[in-house]
């Protein structure tokens, strides 16, 4: 894996645990030499990603929409910043430039990119790995409806358990390298239902 794109919030959250994951999985991924590809802020969560990753010499690509950039939160001291013009741009760069993705704990934005991603994976678009870093249970209770999905059918197994749920940078960037991509498409037979 070159790069590695994680998605997470523009706010630290209530919890300094919060950004001591960021900054864990930065630091794994510096010492591993994976790149972070991440949506270039400098505040929040996604800034103490990437100030994690800079110290620790890594590479921290960040893409972001002009529109944050004039809003001044861009982050200043990256390896790349790549400026698009729209969210739809942002994150098609940022599947590009990256081999896998996470989600560290974040918004309604973090959620989005997760599940777009998640989508293109189950239809076949991309073979390409994606987790949660659970921290301190953050998405327990997401997991937990993932699995309701499974039991009412609506998802699959093998699509369920091709997100990756790991409380440890160490341990999902671990389960990233057996990760395989289903080879069951999508659909549940006519004849399932």
């Amino acid at each position: 894996m070159r790069r590695l794109c994680v998605f997470t919030g523009s706010s630290p959250g209530a919890h300094p645990g919060y950004v001591l994951a960021a900054e864990e999985l930065a630091r794994a991924l510096a010492a591993q030499g994976v790149g972070l590809v991440y949506g270039g802020a400098g505040v929040g969560l996604m800034g103490a990603l990437a100030d994690a990753m800079v110290d620790a010499g890594g590479e921290a690509v960040g893409v972001i929409p002009q529109a944050l950039v004039d809003r001044e939160i861009a982050h200043p001291g990256l390896s790349e910043l790549h400026v698009v013009s729209s969210m739809h741009e942002r994150k098609a760069l940022m599947a590009e430039l990256a081999d896998g993705f996470v989600a560290l704990p974040g918004g309604v934005g973090t959620l989005e990119e997760l599940f777009e991603a998640y989508r293109w994976t189950q239809l076949g678009l991309q073979s390409k790995p994606l987790g949660l870093l659970d921290v301190r249970g953050y998405y327990a209770k997401l997991v937990a409806f993932l699995d309701h999905t499974v039991a009412e059918r609506f998802v699959t197994v093998e699509h369920r358990e091709m997100l990756v749920v790991e409380q440890r940078a160490e341990a999902l960037l671990e389960a990233f390298r057996r990760w395989r991509p289903p080879a069951r498409l999508k659909w549940i037979e006519r004849s399932q239902t």
